[in-house]
C-alpha cells in the first residue's frame, strides 16, 4: 500500500535518460570512437554496458581488460565534443518537469546527481530549460573518488543536501545508478521508457520499475 511508505525528504534525480534524452546519441558516437580505436562496439553494446557511467570508468574497464588504449586524452576530448553532439537539440524526457515541479510543490528537497561533468549538465540542462529548477543543487561523478555502480555520488549528494540515506529516493534510468542508489541505501525508482534500456538488469539490480513519468507521483508518494 502506498500510504505506508514514507515521505521521501530528497529526490535525488539522474541526469542523462532521467532528465534529459541524450543516452541514445551518446552511446551510438560512443560505439563509433571505441569501434575507431579497434574496440568493437555496437550501439546496442554501449546502451546496456556504458550507460549511464562516467568516461573515466569506461575507459578504465576497457583497458584493464583489453589490449586497445583509447589514449591519455579519451575523457577530454569526448567532453570537448559534447557541445557539438548536443547542438541540434537536446528534448527533455516526456512529463518529467511535471513530476519536478510536483516535488517542488509538495515542499520536498530535490537535487541532481549524474556521472556526467557540471559542464554537461550545463548544455543538457540549459537545452531543455530545466537548468533553472537544478542551478541549486548539480552533483557529479567528479566530485567523488569513484563513480556509479558505487554509492559514493548518491552519498556526497545526500550528506551534502543534509539527509540520512534512508530518507532519500533516486530516480534512475541505468543499471549501474540503479545498483548505486541501492548501495547507498536508498529506494531507486528505475525508469525504462526508453526501448533501449536494460529492463532485467534494472530489475536484478533492485529498481522500482516504471516506463512513463506520469506514473511516478503515484508510485513515490510525494505529499
Amino acid at each position: 500500500m502506498t500510504e505506508t511508505r514514507p515521505l521521501p525528504k530528497l529526490v535525488i534525480f539522474d541526469c542523462d535518460g532521467i532528465l534529459v534524452d541524450t543516452e541514445n546519441l551518446a552511446n551510438r558516437r560512443l560505439a563509433e570512437w571505441l569501434s575507431a580505436t579497434g574496440y568493437p562496439a555496437t550501439f546496442e553494446y554501449c546502451r546496456k554496458n556504458f550507460s549511464g557511467r562516467s568516461m573515466v570508468s569506461v575507459q578504465k574497464e576497457i583497458e584493464e581488460t583489453t589490449n586497445v588504449r583509447l589514449g591519455a586524452d579519451f575523457v577530454e576530448r569526448w567532453n570537448a565534443g559534447l557541445p557539438d553532439l548536443f547542438a541540434h537539440g537536446v528534448e527533455a524526457i516526456p512529463y518529467v518537469r511535471e513530476f519536478i515541479e510536483a516535488v517542488r510543490a509538495a515542499g520536498i528537497a530535490y537535487c541532481v546527481a549524474t556521472s556526467a561533468r557540471i559542464s554537461k549538465m550545463h548544455i543538457t540542462l540549459g537545452q531543455t530549460g530545466l537548468l533553472p529548477l537544478f542551478e541549486h543543487a548539480m552533483f557529479s561523478a567528479t566530485m567523488v573518488s569513484r563513480g556509479k555502480p558505487f554509492p559514493d555520488l548518491f552519498l556526497h549528494a545526500a550528506r551534502t543536501m543534509g539527509f540520512a540515506p534512508a530518507d532519500c529516493i533516486v530516480i534512475e534510468d541505468s543499471v549501474a545508478g540503479t545498483q548505486a542508489g541501492i548501495a547507498a541505501g536508498m529506494r531507486v525508482f528505475s525508469y525504462h521508457g526508453d526501448p533501449y534500456t536494460d529492463r532485467d538488469g534494472l530489475i536484478q539490480a533492485g529498481g522500482i520499475l516504471f516506463d512513463d513519468m506520469r506514473e511516478l507521483a503515484g508510485l513515490v508518494p510525494i505529499h
